[in-house]
């Protein structure tokens, strides 16, 4: 259980990390210039190890759900467990379609004009990453 802590925190930071340095770092600048390489500039190295990373956090954080909530267990909402294991399923799905979205309609036809639309999403997909950590840490820690 350890090892799959570790390495679902260790997918957590380069996840929320990657997109924190992305929204507070690049993004500002590329909207500034109207630059659309800086942020693809970005993406092309982040992706290599961002969609591992969550990838990696998707598979950690089912096989822990499975260890401290049984499936069988799931559809109660007996725990605040109950309701932190639904907060991070909506989050996910939540990114996923953000993604989809975004790599299917806003990257194919990214203009410097579509520019504020892409970023709408970045600032939106760093807000649920970290809304994934707080999450997260309250399943552990039951902050809120």
């Amino acid at each position: 259980m350890k090892w799959l802590i570790l390495l679902h925190v260790l997918g957590a930071t380069i996840w929320a990390g990657g997109h924190l340095i992305l929204s507070l770092g690049f993004l500002p600048r590329a909207l500034k210039e109207r630059d659309i390489s800086i942020i693809v500039n970005f993406e092309t190295h982040y992706e290599r190890i961002g969609i591992p990373a969550l990838i990696t956090q998707v598979i950690t954080g089912f096989w822990m759900v499975l260890y401290y909530v049984p499936f069988a267990y799931w559809w109660s909402l007996d725990s605040p467990h109950h309701y932190y294991l639904w907060i991070k399923i909506l989050l996910l799905v939540a990114t996923i379609l953000l993604a989809v979205h975004a790599r299917l309609v806003i990257i194919p036809k990214l203009t410097v004009e579509r520019l504020p639309m892409l970023a709408f999403h970045i600032v939106l997909a760093t807000l649920l990453a970290v809304s994934f950590v707080v999450t997260g840490l309250s399943f552990r820690f039951t902050y809120f």
